[in-house]
């Protein structure tokens, strides 16, 4: 955890301009905050990480509707169903692996 805590302070340092490296880094602490059980951290980032991928990539895109689908279940079941399945079959289409995930929940 100090690693990717560390990484992350780097990154946004040194690499301020480009969203994509920081949204990355901070989904590695994400992940290493819910791997260590600290899952209300984890789940505070993950919503953060969301936001600024809405911002940046706009909702129909694929890397932003997979993060819309990694919240927790309960919590983004109507954000599936509302917003993440339509812009999943605009973007990506209606065959698509993404979409079809989707659908199935």
């Amino acid at each position: 955890l100090p690693v990717l805590e560390a990484s992350l302070a780097l990154h946004q340092r040194h690499w301020s301009h480009s969203g994509e490296i920081i949204l990355a880094s901070q989904g590695d602490l994400a992940a290493c905050l819910g791997d260590l059980g600290r899952l209300d951290e984890a789940l505070l980032l993950r919503r953060d990480i969301y936001a600024k991928m809405v911002t940046l990539f706009g909702m129909s895109h694929e890397d932003t509707i997979l993060d819309g689908k990694v919240q927790r279940w309960d919590e983004v079941r109507s954000l599936s169903i509302d917003q993440l399945l339509p812009a999943a079959r605009r973007s990506l289409g209606a065959d698509h692996d993404l979409t079809l995930k989707l659908d199935q929940n």
